[in-house]
């Protein structure tokens, strides 16, 4: 077997399901419990200190 057949099998079987996990984990950090105060401020940062242009 050769060392690309190796890797493509790698890449066929366990980094997908290593893929798969981290996408999954990189959706539900911000649900995690404790990050309510930190969504909210990135969310509302762009609204600080900016007026609406009308003078």
């Amino acid at each position: 077997m050769s060392f690309y057949e190796t890797l493509r099998h790698f890449a066929d079987s366990y980094a997908l399901i290593v893929m798969f996990a981290l996408f999954g984990l990189l959706c539900l950090y911000p649900f995690r419990s404790g990050a309510g105060e930190r969504n909210h401020h990135a969310a509302n940062s762009i609204f600080k200190g900016a007026d609406d242009g009308d003078q």
